[in-house]
């Protein structure tokens, strides 16, 4: 979950995440991170509805892969069918290249389906791909050595398209392999054909490979562990922003987030119009149960009752911790009903949840739910969301109450404090 939502994207916002307001200045630390890193790997615990989306598309990083492959397959072939126009290449060769194509590419897309690539340490079968690839360079090689004018960029293609996968040693094993292959090709050739003309043209090419290619795979090692060193920063950086979303003791989003999320999406809400809705949950008794266990039996209650509550909000929701045992829960993009839904399923796994014998029957949760009305502040906002909690536990506790929205201005309504009050001072 995170406070990017499909509305974020559909309407082509170009500002950051969370706008800077009065009401809501932000630190430097949310305006230097932007929350379009993989929501998956935000959320430590995965919800219900996330879980069964987590089916689709994964494999689209797989199909481009296969797309790049075929195109430089498809470019290859452009280029044998340029020199077979120009009476250069026999037809021979070109059934042979595509009779090539047509058994190893089903061979290598059935090891992929059958999942047979996972036995093996690099999973994407850079280096058997590559492999094969040059055994099909050298065989059209022998049959047209015309086409040798291909080798030495092709074979420069096949390592770049290995480069991050496949190392450095493996490349340069790969490229002896080559060459060895080559050699024996140029032989063949002149026992053949004795013809010294076509071995010193040949001997020319294989020169450029033997002096090119190592050069080559060797630039490449650097920017192989250029990208390794990209990678690992990549991956701290995005260990940063999580701290910096997150709240450290329960694991949801920290009170900095949420109330910026809250800001963003009464933005979002009050230009498109599309409905938006927050709850106010409490832990009951909490006191008493902090007071019985100390606190790091209060800790484990919070930490307990967090992941409980992850794992029934549905994907796109905003659940963080305001303070102490009080958490929200924005719906972007949700009107009443589902956003009560979501909230009494939170309020039923609570209460059935299997705590331990000392707190059985005793951990609970009040809740209040409101509509946003376009126009409004998000304080008056948040005051009528923690109305309508108040009214829960006022009401008997363990329940989820509803605070209708009614027109702006209603004098029914009345915020429960400033805004000093609302922001206050952040939560561990």
């Amino acid at each position: 979950m995170g406070a990017t939502s499909p509305f974020s994207t559909l309407f082509g916002r170009k500002k950051p995440l969370f706008a800077n307001t009065d009401a809501f200045p932000l630190t430097d630390a949310i305006l230097e991170f932007d929350d379009s890193s993989d929501e998956t790997a935000i959320h430590h615990h995965p919800s219900r509805r996330e879980m069964d989306a987590a089916g689709q598309p994964r494999d689209l990083a797989s199909a481009r892969r296969w797309w790049i492959a075929s195109g430089l397959i498809a470019l290859y072939f452009v280029a044998m069918l340029v020199f077979h126009a120009m009476d250069l290449v026999q037809t021979r060769t070109v059934f042979v290249a595509l009779a090539l194509v047509a058994v190893f590419v089903p061979v290598f897309a059935m090891v992929f389906a059958l999942g047979l690539h996972h036995r093996f340490k690099e999973k994407q079968l850079k280096l058997p791909i590559a492999a094969v690839a040059y055994g099909g360079l050298l065989l059209i090689c022998y049959l047209d050595p015309i086409m040798q004018i291909l080798m030495a960029p092709f074979a420069f293609v096949v390592v770049a398209y290995s480069m991050y996968r496949v190392s450095g040693r493996a490349l340069i094993a790969l490229a002896a392999l080559l060459l060895l292959g080559y050699a024996v090709v140029i032989a063949v050739h002149y026992a053949e054909q004795s013809n010294d003309a076509l071995l010193r043209l040949e001997l020319a090419h294989w020169l450029s490979l033997a002096f090119a290619l190592p050069a080559v795979i060797l630039l490449i090692g650097k920017v192989q562990k250029l990208h390794r060193v990209l990678h690992r920063a990549s991956r701290k950086i995005r260990n940063i922003q999580q701290d910096a979303q997150r709240d450290t003791l329960v694991g949801c989003f920290n009170r900095r987030y949420t109330v910026a999320a809250l800001e963003e999406q009464k933005q979002l809400a009050d230009e498109s119009g599309i409905p938006l809705c927050l709850a106010v949950i409490d832990l009951d008794h909490f006191k008493r149960i902090n007071d019985e266990l100390g606190h790091l039996g209060g800790d484990e209650v919070l930490r307990t009752f967090s992941r409980v509550a992850q794992d029934n909000v549905r994907a796109g929701d905003i659940f963080g911790r305001y303070g102490g045992e009080e958490f929200l829960l924005i719906f972007p993009g949700t009107s009443l009903l589902p956003a009560l839904n979501t909230c009494e399923r939170i309020r039923s796994h609570v209460e059935s949840h299997p705590w331990t014998d000392v707190l059985k029957s005793r951990v609970s949760v009040s809740i209040g739910v409101t509509q946003y009305i376009l126009g409004e502040s998000v304080l008056e906002f948040f005051s009528r969301a923690d109305t309508a909690m108040y009214m829960a536990k006022e009401g008997g506790r363990n329940q989820v109450v509803v605070e209708e929205p009614v027109s702006k201005g209603d004098s029914s309504i009345a915020p429960l404090g400033t805004e000093k009050d609302f922001l206050g001072t952040p939560a561990p």
